[in-house]
């Protein structure tokens, strides 16, 4: 017998998470202060939600936070007076912020900063926000749990009396439908349906929003799927019409017979058990339109396997031999000419998976000398290559433990690029891979270390100059440097 796919995309969320935090939070680019927010995360770790008293609910999806990290001490002297007004003053803050850093995209990031009571707070906190976020199963799960985050997203954006705005309804199915067919939607299931009217959380079940999201946007494909089994006779399937319709349409047949058996009518029976509403239909072994779409919207009929999100690839092949997801001009936000750079896009691409980062280096021309990125000739601002050092340290394993390429486009006079090996040298530590591993010397005809030799290894791809060259010149600049 067939057996039920198991799509288990959660994550544990720690007990403190859903238990929730007081936090004052603060945002510097807007100017936002909002003291005592109760933060929590859902069960499911779908939302960070946060609530102050006298204000509205507000959410943040999990699945657009890209970081956690140890905010600084905020700069703006507005936002330190609001803290000190609070009792928290510039001296005690140090270890006690939570900054959260999301965005829809790689480029428009926002911050979010949340101040605790103490630093251990702190620290649990960024640690178990961590621990939830990045989560790539839960951004592929099927259209019914999709409708519960919709669900539960309205329930927490509640207005300043705790109820859930019609407003907040009718954003969420804006698109393409008009407010009235949402309120006559509303007013057919018996619930508030006027502009400016309020919901009861209490009122406004799953089930409610499940039949409001049917009538507002019905699923006629469906629809015309389960006439077409049924030869549009009935109002419902048998168990042998939908045991053939699984084995024969909805069942992969490249799929090994003995691992994935084929439905039979026991298998049948338990689908018509769990997911059709109507009792009667169900004592007699026959499932409606309502509860075939139920099934095919469940996690049972997740729309890609689970090991196909996750590492399910052999890794210890020869490094060459694989696909390397790679960033061309990592550090530009926008265009190639008169573009501005940034040190958070190394941080960004990283953290989103890259394996290879490119770096244009060239001289300084400040009285310090230090190197730095940008794009040669074309009018883009620049960014210290130590800054940039620093923020590929602190992201590159993250999401990762595979090995991470920095590619340098090297334009540095020879005192320079002694000072970047410094800073990679100091910075990266043992990150840096400096010498050939034993297993795998650098030598003709040998294969290149694979992703599992080299996981949480950084390597440099720079070219080098002709042996005899590059001994010539070495031995100069050490006679330089040993005389400043």
């Amino acid at each position: 017998m067939a057996k039920p796919y198991e799509f288990n995309w959660q994550k544990e969320v720690p007990s403190f998470l859903q238990e929730g935090a007081v936090f004052d939070r603060y945002e510097e680019e807007s100017f936002v202060f909002e003291p005592n927010c109760l933060f929590k995360v859902d069960e499911f770790g779908f939302f960070l939600t946060w609530r102050s008293e006298g204000k509205e609910g507000q959410v943040l999806e999990c699945s657009l936070i890209n970081s956690i990290r140890s905010g600084a001490i905020p700069k703006d002297p507005k936002i330190l007076a609001a803290l000190e007004a609070v009792g928290k003053s510039e001296n005690d803050l140090e270890g006690r912020i939570v900054c959260v850093c999301s965005g829809t995209d790689l480029v428009n990031i926002s911050f979010t900063y949340m101040v605790a009571e103490n630093p251990e707070v702190t620290k649990q906190w960024v640690e178990g926000l961590r621990s939830i976020i990045h989560n790539f199963r839960a951004n592929n799960v099927s259209p019914m749990t999709c409708l519960k985050k919709h669900w539960m997203k309205l329930a927490f954006m509640t207005n300043t009396n705790g109820k859930i705005p019609v407003r907040s309804i009718t954003r969420t199915f804006a698109s393409g439908k008009t407010e009235k067919v949402i309120f006559q939607a509303l007013k057919e299931l018996g619930l508030p349906s006027g502009k400016n009217d309020e919901i009861e959380p209490t009122a406004f079940s799953y089930e409610k929003f499940y039949e409001l999201t049917q009538k507002i946007c019905p699923r006629t494909d469906i629809e015309d799927l389960f006439k077409k089994i049924n030869g549009d006779k009935t109002d419902y399937l048998t168990v042998d019409q939908l045991v053939s319709f699984l084995n024969e349409h909805q069942r992969d047949p490249r799929l090994n017979e003995i691992l994935f058996p084929f439905y039979d009518a026991k298998r049948a029976m338990q689908i018509i058990e769990m997911y059709e509403p109507d009792e009667d239909l169900k004592k007699k072994g026959l499932i409606s339109s309502d509860g075939f779409c139920r099934y095919l919207m469940s996690d049972e009929n997740a729309p890609v396997f689970l090991d196909r999100l996750e590492l399910y690839q052999e890794m210890d092949h020869p490094l060459a031999h694989y696909f390397i997801s790679s960033s061309h001009n990592t550090y530009l936000t926008g265009r190639q000419f008169g573009g501005k750079s940034s040190v958070e896009m190394y941080r960004q691409v990283l953290l989103a998976g890259c394996r290879c980062v490119e770096l244009d280096c060239w001289d300084g021309k400040g009285e310090d000398q230090e190197p730095i990125i940008t794009h040669g000739k074309a009018m883009c601002t620049d960014i210290l290559f130590k800054d940039v050092i620093q923020a590929i340290k602190e992201t590159a394993f993250v999401t990762s433990e595979y090995p991470v390429i920095l590619s340098f486009e090297n334009h540095c006079s020879k005192y320079q690029q002694y000072k970047m090996s410094k800073y990679c040298e100091d910075l990266f530590g043992d990150l840096l891979l400096k010498q050939a591993l034993e297993s795998h010397p650098l030598e003709p005809g040998r294969a290149l270390p694979s992703p599992n030799d080299l996981k949480r290894k950084i390597l440099i791809k720079n070219k080098r100059l002709k042996p005899e060259v590059e001994k010539r010149k070495f031995y100069h600049l050490r006679l330089f440097t040993s005389h400043i």
